[in-house]
């Protein structure tokens, strides 16, 4: 995997939230947090419907989440920039 993380993009071991698509039900059930993971660099988001310089990032969930489809657990994967906010900071 490519690790040459680009300018301007979430670094490894920020906090972010995935949201949900504010036009469908999806990509996910609900909105949780999780940590950029340093797993591999975000890369361009190649897919026809993406939006202009739009990243995919590695995210690990802080709790198993299951996908708009009922697929899962996931622990981590592979997020469209569009679904991700930054924050919130772990529990102590």
């Amino acid at each position: 995997m490519n690790q040459t993380w680009p300018t301007g993009a979430w670094a490894p071991g920020s906090r972010v939230t995935v949201v949900r698509a504010p036009d469908w039900d999806g990509p996910w059930q609900a909105e949780f947090s999780g940590t950029i993971d340093a797993m591999g660099a975000p890369e361009p988001n190649e897919h026809a419907r993406a939006l202009s310089g739009e990243l995919l990032y590695w995210v690990t969930f802080d709790a198993p989440q299951y996908d708009s489809d009922g697929n899962g657990p996931y622990r981590k994967a592979r997020i469209w920039g569009r679904y991700l906010r930054t924050g919130p900071e772990p529990e102590a």
